[in-house]
């Protein structure tokens, strides 16, 4: 397994998984998430692919297939009034496809972000997971992250 970001030549695989993605919160919450839809649309994708600031890195095998992906986003607050001028690496989005889960390519990945990261000079590494999915919070708790702040509702 190889490491690395994103290609055009990905977009299928990446597809996959968005969907993937998108029908686990489906399922958790259907009357926030679209049943059957994906985050980018094709255009969308290929740009973000192409965007420095938006790193994507793919788990590919010896045959190119797409086995996971991590998106993230470079994020700083530049001359902010409360907020230090701290780089950070935000991972928008982890998938490993649903049949090759608890083969350590997730912690693999994260791994691979950590230290893209630390190439790029950012004091930390930032994430959300949703309540809902109970084994990406497992997850992540077991690769060492904590909660830096707590999103809550009431549906009205």
């Amino acid at each position: 397994m190889e490491i690395r970001r994103a290609k055009e030549q990905d977009m299928d695989g990446i597809n996959n998984l968005l969907l993937q993605v998108c029908l686990v919160h489906h399922k958790g919450r259907p009357d926030l998430f679209k049943y059957g839809a994906k985050k980018y649309s094709d255009e969308e994708l290929k740009a973000i692919i192409h965007d420095d600031t938006r790193p994507i890195l793919t788990a590919i095998d010896e045959n190119g297939t797409v086995l996971g992906y991590a998106f993230c986003i470079f994020q700083q607050h530049l001359n902010n009034n409360i907020l230090t001028d701290i780089k950070t690496l935000y991972i928008d989005d982890l998938c490993v496809d649903e049949q090759l889960r608890g083969q350590h390519i997730g912690r693999q990945l994260y791994e691979a972000v950590l230290d893209y990261a630390r190439a790029n000079d950012c004091y930390n590494v930032t994430l959300n997971v949703w309540s809902l999915n109970e084994a990406a919070m497992k997850f992540y708790q077991s690769c060492g992250l904590k909660p830096q702040k707590v999103g809550m509702e009431t549906i009205l």
